[in-house]
């Protein structure tokens, strides 16, 4: 597993651009794409989307928490999912479904899209719990099989 502690104002688009090279190199060091699952959490999602888009050659697993909120915004409508495709949203939160991206990205393998309600709004995935946590390692297993 690979991890990042991002700084506080990262720019989103060149960690994107990084974290991508570093999948690449993976890649090229023989990971199968299947086996490489990016993740991320609110502005974490928002990297995570981009670095799938910067992988479109090479499309990997890529799942977002509570991701679809400025994602899915007209200012940024030109980024693509790439791959097998999960969202995970809380539905008391702003951040909400996918629908949109998953429109606008012709190169999906796969789409699954899981919604939570714990009442938290984004605050369900400050911690891990159950609602979330257990379909994640599900879908992250079944699509590394």
């Amino acid at each position: 597993m690979i991890a990042y502690h991002r700084p506080k104002g990262t720019d989103p688009f060149v960690h994107a651009k990084s974290l991508a090279s570093d999948v690449r190199k993976l890649l090229k060091k023989g990971v199968a794409a299947n086996h490489i699952t990016i993740i991320g959490f609110s502005r974490g999602a928002f990297i995570t989307s981009l670095t799938s888009h910067y992988l479109e050659e090479t499309p990997v697993n890529t799942v977002l928490l509570a991701g679809c909120g400025r994602i899915v915004s007209n200012k940024y409508s030109d980024i693509k999912i790439n791959g097998d495709f999960l969202s995970i949203y809380e539905t008391t939160d702003g951040a909400a479904t996918c629908e949109i991206l998953r429109n606008r990205s012709p190169k999906l393998t796969s789409f699954d899209e899981i919604s939570i309600t714990t009442g938290e709004e984004h605050g369900a995935f400050y911690r891990p719990i159950t609602e979330w946590v257990v379909p994640l390692k599900k879908w992250v297993v079944e699509k590394s099989s």
